[in-house]
């Protein structure tokens, strides 16, 4: 079967134990066994479980045996993926690698291959479709003190038609998510502003969006985004190792306003945080002084943060002591470096924000500077796919293939 780029199918997996295991049909984990088992990659990247299902483990997977272990959904997988694959398995220089991501994942891998610190060529992106993820303590306990659950009772989590959903053994319990969002509680604020739900900038996306009818709950909406992953797709097919359909209209036309309702939110959310931000970047930043006030130097964000990847911190060097030690908070000078030095490749991804234990919200004084940035500029100086310019506005949904040039 030949798949193209921009085909959509309704599909499902034709290994029983993967089917019965994974999310909405197991789909992934059906193509990135098959990776394995074809040697097409040499591993495979996924999240598993580690002390519960609150905790994801990112974990390289060699043995198409164990690629079972990767099935279906971790809750609150806070993780942004591209760390481990740039810093712990040398950025793909040395093993072809197939890695399921999440659209900031994606959008944060393209950011190193930019720079040189994955290589595109032995990445195979098979991405997932996001709704947001949720910070483990906090959602531990909204699940106990909102939803009257005990947290080791939930067996899936899912946001639809506006609401936040927790399902156990015996039913489901579900809250509007924006109510929960207003009280500081559901996805963690950085997703809350993410505007790339479905990852249109990896090689497939998948997700259950738009899966309508008898195969609702049952299957997984797959869409291709380049040739990489058309070709994985139609060989998957052909082993006969998944069944495929086409995806009713009207289930398109769902996973589309779907997809648009999350990014409507988004925006609000962008609005909401960027509001009174006035002047220029650093005005902007010396905007949120009381926030860095509270910094104790751990460095955290700076060990989080995928795209801080300088083996030997400028800020550490021998010589002028930009940032001298023994002083709390850390003089503005870091925060400062830190921001210009990757500012404007920031995918807020949120790892910042997650470790801070001063809980200043560093993901969104980064994504409000940000976007600055792009009202500054309007645009990047790339072309995509060498000529045309790339806005700032399709800079996110950046796709694979394209070229760009700084």
């Amino acid at each position: 079967m030949s798949a193209k780029i921009n085909d959509m199918y309704y599909a499902y997996s034709a290994i029983d134990d993967i089917k019965e295991k994974g999310e909405y049909g197991g789909v992934v984990t059906t193509i990135m066994k098959y990776l394995l088992e074809e040697g097409i990659v040499d591993g495979v990247v996924g999240v598993t479980q580690g002390h519960d299902i609150y905790d994801g483990v990112p974990t390289l997977i060699t043995d198409p045996a164990d690629v079972i272990k990767t099935a279906g959904s971790i809750h609150c997988g806070t993780l942004n993926i591209a760390k481990f694959v740039s810093k712990y398995l040398d950025g793909a220089r040395y093993m072809k690698l197939a890695v399921a991501c999440k659209p900031c994942d994606a959008m944060t891998i393209r950011e190193l291959m930019k720079k040189g610190k994955i290589i595109e060529d032995n990445v195979i992106m098979i991405g997932v479709n996001c709704g947001g993820t949720m910070s483990p303590v906090p959602t531990m306990n909204m699940i106990r003190d909102v939803y009257d659950l005990d947290p080791k009772d939930v067996v899936k989590e899912e946001i639809a038609k506006g609401k936040l959903i927790m399902e156990t053994a015996e039913g489901e319990k579900a809250f509007k998510i924006d109510e929960l969002e207003e009280q500081g509680m559901g996805r963690r604020e950085n997703c809350q502003r993410c505007n790339l739900k479905i990852p249109s900038n990896a090689d497939l996306a998948l997700g259950n969006w738009g899966v309508i009818g008898p195969l609702a709950g049952k299957a997984t909406f797959v869409e291709v985004f380049s040739e990489a992953g058309a070709e994985v797709l139609g060989k998957v097919i052909d082993a006969g190792l998944i069944a495929t359909e086409e995806p009713n209209p009207k289930g398109v036309k769902i996973r589309e306003n779907v997809n648009n309702f999350m990014l409507k939110e988004s925006q609000a959310k962008k609005d909401k945080d960027y509001a009174g931000t006035t002047g220029d970047i650093i005005d902007v930043f010396y905007q949120y002084e009381d926030e860095f006030s509270k910094c104790m130097k751990c460095y955290g964000c700076r060990e989080a943060c995928p795209l801080c990847f300088c083996e030997d911190c400028c800020l550490e060097a021998e010589g002028p002591e930009w940032v001298p030690g023994g002083y709390t908070p850390a003089a503005p000078f870091f925060h400062l470096t830190r921001m210009v030095h990757m500012v404007d490749a920031c995918t807020n991804c949120g790892q910042c924000s997650e470790v801070c234990p001063c809980e200043i919200p560093v993901s969104k004084v980064f994504a409000t500077v940000n976007n600055k940035v792009k009202e500054l500029f309007g645009y990047y100086s790339g072309v995509d796919n060498g000529d045309t310019p790339l806005p700032f506005t399709e800079y996110d949904n950046y796709k694979p293939g394209s070229k760009l040039h700084f």
